[in-house]
């Protein structure tokens, strides 16, 4: 989880600054320490929360600050911002399922070997997990950062209304258990994914 939200956050960072704002960088923000980047509810209470009640294990970091002013054509870059972050979960699953796949291969009962498996199978989930989730077309959810740079402007600004509620409302739809759509195809096509490489090395 702490690698998921980390490089999610510094992949934001990251996109800003190719498109001319530096404030992410300037702030510390481009790092890998984690601590640079908890938020004490997105990334410690809310995961617990929904871990105890086993619902769907996501969360969030602090956000990466980003300066429209600095940046060129800002409604377009806010797009590739937004979109750094879950593209960097997926490359992160993607290269999880690649770890999986070279232990897998080597067939031993070593225990690190064991650790390194379900640290690449938490890895996939977890990134693809936070990939979706962070692609619901709410804001202050990078979906919701794309929605709002398609939409002609006067139905952006509308849709930008909804930021200061945006997590309530997604927080109200998992605790109804109106997320299922979304997440439980996401469980399924992983564990298809972990058992098919598992499977092909046993």
């Amino acid at each position: 989880m702490l690698f998921a939200i980390t490089l999610h956050e510094v992949a934001h960072g990251l996109a800003a600054r190719s498109f001319g704002d530096r404030t992410a960088e300037l702030l510390g923000r481009l790092s890998l320490n984690p601590l640079r980047h908890v938020d004490p509810v997105g990334t410690i209470l809310v995961p617990a929360i929904l871990l105890a009640f086993r619902g769907p294990l996501f969360g969030w970091a602090k956000p990466v600050p980003v300066s429209m002013r600095a940046l060129r054509d800002p409604r377009r870059a806010m797009i590739w911002i937004a979109l750094a972050g879950p593209a960097a979960n997926l490359l992160m699953a993607a290269l999880w399922c690649a770890a999986l796949a070279l232990v897998a291969r080597l067939n031993t009962a070593l225990t690190v070997v064991g650790w390194i498996t379900l640290m690449a199978q938490a890895g996939i989930l977890v990134n693809v997990v936070l990939a979706l989730f962070n692609l619901l077309p709410i804001p202050p959810l990078d979906g919701g950062r794309v929605l709002a740079g398609l939409l002609p402007a006067p139905l952006a600004a509308r849709l930008e209304r909804v930021e200061p509620v945006g997590f309530l409302v997604v927080m109200g739809l998992s605790a109804f258990g109106l997320l299922g759509w979304l997440f439980d195809p996401a469980y399924r096509v992983v564990g298809q994914v972990i058992g098919h490489i598992i499977g092909n090395y046993a």
